[in-house]
């Protein structure tokens, strides 16, 4: 497993490096948005070009900054059903969630996202709104993000075999955004105790 952990390292140092500098698209996404309103408001006018990049400024963070958050375990799961079962079995179901699930989907968008981008840059599109800005630099987002998205799918495919194998240890412990929801959970069934209806529970 040595060689494919190394492969994850990259992907996953490459992702997170991305993702950092990707979210400050966030902070400049703000300021344009708050000089925007501040010129419309004292000025009587506004700018397409300028609503537009802040279309672009959200889809970089949204498409770029996917692959950090699967790194980080900061998806959405359902933990109240998904903590119910033994750890080798939420390992299993990590597994065939990225075979059967993740990167099919990723795989596909990739796929289709391609054509969907060359055509928007080989004609040059440009935005239907007045004074707007050229389409494909948007478009070119979905094919990035899915790219880095399937590959981060690929390197936590690969983290999640090496644990099953004994040859990677499980430090991700309750550090993610699971241990507030898994908190939120005990707190539900706690009051379902109080409230007289009786939890589900596993099997030890």
């Amino acid at each position: 497993m040595a060689p494919f952990l190394m492969v994850s390292n990259v992907i996953d140092a490459v992702n997170r490096r991305i993702g950092k500098w990707v979210a400050w698209a966030i902070l400049l996404a703000v300021v344009i948005s708050t000089g925007n309103a501040i010129v419309r408001k004292l000025f009587d006018t506004s700018s397409n070009a300028w609503l537009e990049a802040q279309w672009y400024l959200f889809g970089a963070v949204f498409m770029l900054c996917a692959s950090w958050t699967l790194l980080q375990n900061e998806h959405i799961r359902i933990d109240i059903i998904n903590n119910l079962f033994p750890k080798w079995i939420r390992d299993w179901i990590d597994v065939m969630g990225h075979l059967l699930f993740l990167l099919p989907f990723t795989i596909l968008m990739v796929w289709m996202s391609v054509p969907f981008f060359w055509k928007s840059f080989i004609g040059n599109e440009q935005s239907v709104n007045a004074g707007g800005l050229v389409v494909w630099p948007a478009k070119i987002l979905i094919v990035i993000g899915f790219i880095m998205l399937t590959a981060q799918g690929i390197s936590e495919l690969i983290k999640r075999l090496a644990i099953i194998s004994g040859d990677l240890e499980d430090t991700s412990g309750d550090s993610h955004h699971g241990a507030a929801a898994e908190a939120e959970a005990r707190r539900l069934l706690e009051q379902a105790k109080i409230d007289g209806i009786a939890p589900i529970t596993a099997k030890p």
